[in-house]
């Protein structure tokens, strides 16, 4: 059964009271008090809660303190269990007299509307009139300055569990310049809808970049407060740092449950769909064949005008739209296949892309220099222009995976 997101029934009161401007608060002022009744009900709901929705657990730690949050569209308190009511963590934490300085937004923006790659400026939210410091462009990692002030940082952000999708990487760079600053982090846990396997190359140092920057497989398989951990104590900071590192997990969840966002993680995962093919599809952006941007089923199709059209027969025009102002063979006609009826992936499928490669009219720009920053190893695009298939190329990752899944379990907070 498809569990989506979801909230616990505590946490829905305390919104409804907050809502109503009439919490009713312990001796203390830190916890709501719950009659018997509705606290018999949370012990019994089996529901996923996200780290965000608790917070009995996380508001102790906040009070009096002054706090710097990274977040963007996704970093909500659910209301409902289908998750189609919710508050911006921001605008709760507000509401319960939180003292938020400051607001750092990655790849996409604060509102999550930005393209992919787009330069995300500073200014302010024009909600909570909050100073919005980009971690997207020039200024990836939080400044000494703007970090001055702050007692405690907030990481809350939906990840998809790919490495190229670059949340993980801000949350090295906030976690490296906390560490170096003396402030803790705090990490609001959410499920990784991609949780369920780990694949792909290893990427190699020789090609780190704000793409991959760590040394995994190109599907991890973990959850922003596992990678974390891992981040932590393999010491892949800076002069090998370490952070104080503080994680609110998320209840109710294991690796193997299917997890469906209701908000999108990024202007072109439109849908579970997108998520789930993602990890697969992105080598696209590596190469002259698009990957559907500029359509409504990103990341659902794939195709180029030098796709022959006797194996590829679905067509396609890239128009601009809200996730791509400019997207690849804008208004171009392109051929390829339609993916929106796949079965949902438990592997890496290299598939695709060798049988695009394989009967593309344009070989010799095939793929471009991007390509070997997503695979993070030159030797997937040199195994494919030797002709290798699928298996014989993955059979070259079984070592690094294997040595991978020793590492990972060290971190892992669900089984």
């Amino acid at each position: 059964m498809r569990l989506n997101v979801f909230k616990n029934t505590v946490l829905l009161f305390v919104l409804v009271m907050i809502s109503c401007a009439n919490v009713t608060k312990s001796k203390s002022e830190n916890l709501t008090v719950l009659d018997d009744d509705v606290q018999k009900q949370v012990k019994e709901d089996k529901s996923i809660v996200v780290g965000a929705n608790q917070t009995e657990l996380y508001l102790p730690i906040l009070k009096g303190k002054r706090i710097g949050i990274v977040a963007n569209q996704t970093s909500v308190i659910f209301k409902t269990k289908e998750g189609n009511t919710n508050t911006h963590l921001v605008d709760s934490l507000l509401a319960l007299n939180i003292n938020i300085k400051s607001v750092f937004a990655p790849e996409h923006g604060f509102r999550g509307t930005a393209d992919a790659g787009e330069v995300i400026k500073d200014g302010l939210d024009i909600k909570t009139n909050l100073p919005i410091v980009s971690l997207y462009g020039k200024n990836k990692k939080p400044s000494i300055e703007q970090l001055k002030g702050l007692d405690l940082v907030v990481f809350d952000i939906q990840d998809v569990g790919a490495r190229f999708y670059t949340y993980i990487s801000s949350l090295h760079y906030v976690m490296e310049a906390c560490a170096e600053q003396y402030i803790p982090v705090l990490i609001l846990d959410r499920p990784n809808p991609n949780g369920h396997y780990f694949d792909g190359p290893i990427l190699e140092a020789a090609h780190k970049s704000f793409v991959g920057m760590h040394p995994i497989p190109t599907v991890h398989g973990m959850t922003i407060g596992e990678y974390a951990k891992m981040i932590n104590g393999e010491k892949w900071l800076k002069n090998g740092i370490q952070c104080e590192l503080q994680v609110i997990p998320v209840k109710n969840y294991h690796h193997n449950l299917e997890y469906s966002l209701p908000i999108k993680p990024s202007p072109n995962l439109p849908n579970d769909k997108s998520i789930n093919l993602y990890p697969s599809l992105c080598f696209f952006e590596g190469t002259n064949v698009s990957a559907g941007r500029g359509t409504e089923t990103q990341f659902q199709i794939f195709g180029s005008p030098f796709l022959n059209t006797e194996t590829f027969t679905f067509q396609f025009k890239p128009k601009p739209n809200h996730g791509a102002k400019h997207p690849k063979y804008e208004n171009k006609l392109c051929n390829g296949e339609d993916l929106t009826q796949t079965k949902n992936l438990n592997a890496l499928n290299l598939n695709w892309l060798i049988k695009a490669y394989n009967n593309t009219e344009n070989k010799a720009n095939f793929f471009n220099s991007f390509f070997t920053k997503l695979a993070g190893t030159v030797k997937l695009k040199q195994q494919i222009e030797a002709g290798l298939n699928t298996s014989e190329i993955k059979a070259t990752w079984a070592d690094g995976l294997e040595a991978f899944g020793k590492t990972r379990a060290k971190y892992l907070i669900y089984e």
